[in-house]
């Protein structure tokens, strides 16, 4: 029998008595804190510096952190208010079981633990050892992201690993390691400063990474010329010297028409092209034909605004090009990224101060998180699981035969579907909320009411967690001592400031629990966190991401260190290639051929609208966190449809109308939020809600046939006003579930 999610008002009005949930009562003596702790916000990729102040083990404020060298004190409104969450009634202070029919009622910590051994146990007897899985995340540390990765392969014994990163960073990882055979940024943001020329495509930083503008500015102040591409005219843009409002779906088509464009006016670096790249001439004659006139016709921008970017990019003598997921979200991503990089490529300015190149970070430890081995096909030190002497390097590391380490599992959508086709039982999930994140969330919904068993690790019942038959009580960024590792590449220092609440544990203590349950106590045995990364360090040592040179003390020594970083006296690599030695085997770094595609699902007289999904300012990924801050919640309550007025009028739509909006996945209701700055031929909605309005019912799940992420920033929709007029702040408390 398929198992229901138990709803939140059971959780509420049947639990909430016997859960103990943190109390809510003010804080006495608040402005004497018991300690300020230096430790970094725990969003997104930047992972700006903060100052958490502690009371009575309780984070209550914050001050800036005006030393840290990127964001020197400044944050955005998640980071002003992330230590709102700390003390939020939802916490969970013990694990949980379902009782069906009654809901989610507290069970001993031997209890739960030994109940999800034994259904690892029991499914991987009946069925093989890949039915059982897990799915972990990109904001736990990288001593966490280490140790599932190892859990994985050596307590659990299973293939089936992937992460949420699958989502997120995968595309750009595939297309640098492609093009320079080491997937990283190339430089510290600080190059920015000084460019001539700065191309952002598919990135909305002033919303998603807000302390990153002020990099922007710097150049702009500078005299900076930059270069927005994006369906929507987004913050960015409406200071841009040129904004670029491409059609989703088309971003090859541009930058295929920008390369030509280069090589059509000679504006391309000859010397470095021929002493340190390969594969310009086959990558040049994918785009023979591209024109800026078809270039305007499929991606929708004039081709004199085409041409404006392709000579100011071409004619600069520093530049920096920025991307991330609004280019990489694609079916097509690998592609979009390989076209970017192509252009740096082209005019040879990577390398040398003020010209870079990077993908920029979404999750908290988005960097590091892809790079210590809990990726499907990923070993530590950014290694290939299937290549034999990296198998063997890490199984020596971790004390087991080579044969006995697993080899490649499936991605994060595709154990979705093997779910759905019976071969995998069980799963166990920790920083990850599928629910919401993943495309087409109903046919996800399906999957968990199909599994046999279902375990998660969290800190709040987040969405997916409430088809779970356990849940174990975690940590919070801030409880636990580690690391993580900034979109620029710096590896950085996590202080644990309080302990978790109640019977709450770390989400480590709970592995090496599991771990030593399911007989490998021997090899998770480690003093404390930095244990866990000294062995990081060795299992990365000679890898393209290798950290063996980093330790603790070097790192709060200097504030953060870049990796690669080999030895203990190496200083660390703020600026990758300035040597021109690129990691790839030859040594060059690769041009990659790029032909236009149209992108899975196309508008037809059915779908006529074309669908795309983004961030908000005040939202967090799935929302698991910042939908619980309050003052994040009241700047945008509940996702908005946004629409031009000439598509609104078509359609009779109004302000705060509740549009329906239907793909061949689903329908879901919005509020219309009719505004100026976005295609005519075009839609948004922000995806971090859950339930009915979730805009993840509607994407869909098409991969990219390299890095397996989903096709979320473009399908075909039908638009239906209901009239119905709501005004902001009128949405129920549940009315998303």
């Amino acid at each position: 029998m398929a198992k229901l999610p138990v709803s939140p008002e059971k959780i509420i009005t049947h639990f909430g008595p016997h859960l103990n949930f943190a109390p809510q009562e003010g804080y006495p003596g608040r402005d004497e804190p018991d300690a300020t702790v230096k430790t970094h916000c725990c969003f997104c990729g930047m992972q700006c510096g903060i100052q958490l102040l502690v009371k009575n083990n309780k984070v209550v404020g914050f001050e800036p952190w005006m030393e840290f060298p990127f964001n020197e004190g400044r944050l955005c409104p998640k980071g002003v208010q992330r230590y709102l969450q700390d003390n939020h009634p939802d916490r969970l202070l013990e694990p949980l079981q379902r009782v069906e029919g009654e809901g989610f009622k507290p069970i001993a910590w031997d209890d739960a633990l030994n109940r999800v051994t034994t259904a690892i146990r029991q499914i991987q007897a009946a069925h093989g050892k890949d039915a059982f899985s897990i799915l972990s995340g990109v904001s736990l540390t990288n001593e966490k992201s280490y140790l599932m990765g190892k859990f994985a392969r050596v307590a659990v014994k299973t293939a089936n690993l992937d992460y949420n990163g699958r989502l997120c960073m995968v595309s750009a990882g595939a297309g640098n390691k492609k093009a320079f055979g080491l997937d990283r940024g190339s430089n510290n943001y600080a190059d920015l400063e000084h460019a001539e020329v700065i191309i952002v495509t598919g990135a909305n930083v002033s919303e998603t990474f807000p302390t990153l503008t002020h990099w922007l500015w710097r150049a702009r102040d500078n005299g900076a010329k930059l270069i927005v591409i994006d369906p929507r005219v987004i913050p960015l843009a409406r200071t841009a010297d040129i904004h670029l409002a491409i059609k989703p779906g088309t971003d090859s088509a541009l930058y295929g028409a920008m390369l030509k464009h280069l090589v059509d006016h000679d504006l391309l670096d000859h010397d470095f092209i021929r002493e340190h790249t390969t594969g310009f001439a086959d990558t040049i004659a994918a785009v023979q034909d591209y024109t800026l006139e078809w270039a305007e016709a499929i991606t929708g921008i004039e081709k004199e605004k085409i041409r404006q970017a392709a000579d100011l990019w071409g004619r600069a003598s520093t530049s920096f090009l920025l991307h991330a997921r609004g280019i990489e979200h694609h079916s097509k991503g690998v592609e979009n990224v390989l076209g970017c990089i192509n252009l740096v490529l082209a005019t040879g300015r990577i390398g040398r101060p003020y010209c870079g190149y990077a993908t920029i970070t979404g999750q908290g430890n988005g960097q590091g998180g892809r790079e210590h081995g809990h990726k499907c096909d990923q070993l530590p030190g950014n290694r290939d699981i299937t290549n034999p002497e990296h198998r063997k390097y890490i199984a020596g590391v971790w004390g087991i035969p080579e044969a006995e380490l697993p080899g490649k599992g499936l991605t994060a959508w595709e154990l979705i579907e093997a779910i759905h086709q019976g071969e995998v039982k069980g799963l166990l999930s920790i920083c990850f909320n599928p629910l919401v994140s993943l495309p087409n969330n109903n046919y996800v919904r399906e999957a968990l009411e199909k599994l046999e068993f279902y375990v998660c690790i969290d800190f709040f019942l987040n969405e997916t967690a409430r088809h779970a038959d356990i849940v174990l009580a975690g940590s919070l960024h801030e409880e636990e001592e580690g690391t993580v590792t900034t979109a620029e590449g710096r590896v950085v220092r996590i202080r644990r400031a309080v302990t978790p609440p109640g019977n709450a544990r770390t989400d480590t203590s709970i592995i090496l629990d599991l771990a030593a349950r399911l007989g490998e106590a021997d090899k998770f045995t480690y003093a404390d966190t930095e244990a866990i990364f000294n062995e990081l360090r060795v299992a990365s040592k000679g890898g393209t991401a290798d950290y063996y040179g980093i330790t603790y003390k070097k790192i709060e020594d200097n504030m953060g260190i870049f990796w690669p970083c080999p030895s203990e006296e190496h200083p660390g690599t703020p600026r990758l290639w300035e040597d021109r030695q690129f990691a790839t085997p030859d040594g060059k770094a690769h041009f990659n051929p790029v032909q236009f595609r149209e992108p899975s699902e196309v508008t037809d007289s059915e779908f006529p609208v074309v669908l795309t999904t983004g961030r908000v300012v005040s939202q967090y990924l799935s929302g698991t966190q910042t939908r619980r801050i309050g003052k994040l919640v009241g700047l945008i309550p509940e996702p908005l449809l946004e629409i031009h007025p000439e598509l609104a009028q078509r359609y009779n739509i109004r302000q705060r109308e509740t549009v329906r909006v239907t793909t061949r996945r689903g329908s879901a209701e919005f509020p219309a939020n009719i505004v100026e700055t976005i295609r005519k031929d075009t839609v948004f909605i922000p995806y971090h809600w859950p339930g009915k309005k979730s805009a993840n019912q509607l994407t869909i799940g098409t991969l990219d046939p390299v890095s397996k992420i989903p096709e979320f920033k473009v399908c075909a929709c039908q638009l239906e006003p209901l009239g119905i007029f709501t005004q902001p702040g009128e949405t129920n408390a549940f009315d998303s579930i």
